[in-house]
């Protein structure tokens, strides 16, 4: 999570009807949304697929392929060593 949050969520406050009490959350709400891993989000649809929609496992891989396909999910965490390969190859 970011350390200081207040410029965007004074961004947000100004640009919308939002109290800067509702940008924060709302912004802390997109955070945690892109920060869920393609793991717990496979786990988690898979069970709303099947629980409210009452997919088959066929329908619901299908669907979750091209859901993952089009979906931003947070980076994995680099090692210092990893970042030194990534700037100096």
């Amino acid at each position: 999570m970011p350390d200081d949050l207040t410029p965007l969520v004074e961004r947000l406050a100004a640009s919308t009807s939002l109290t800067p009490e509702q940008a924060r959350r709302v912004v802390l709400d997109v955070i945690a949304y892109l920060a869920e891993s393609p793991e717990d989000y496979v786990v988690r649809r898979h069970g709303e697929l099947k629980r409210r929609e009452g997919l088959s496992n066929e329908a619901i891989f299908e669907r979750l392929a091209h859901e993952i396909s089009t979906r931003v999910f947070a980076p994995p965490q680099l090692s210092r060593r990893q970042i030194r390969r990534i700037i100096y190859g």
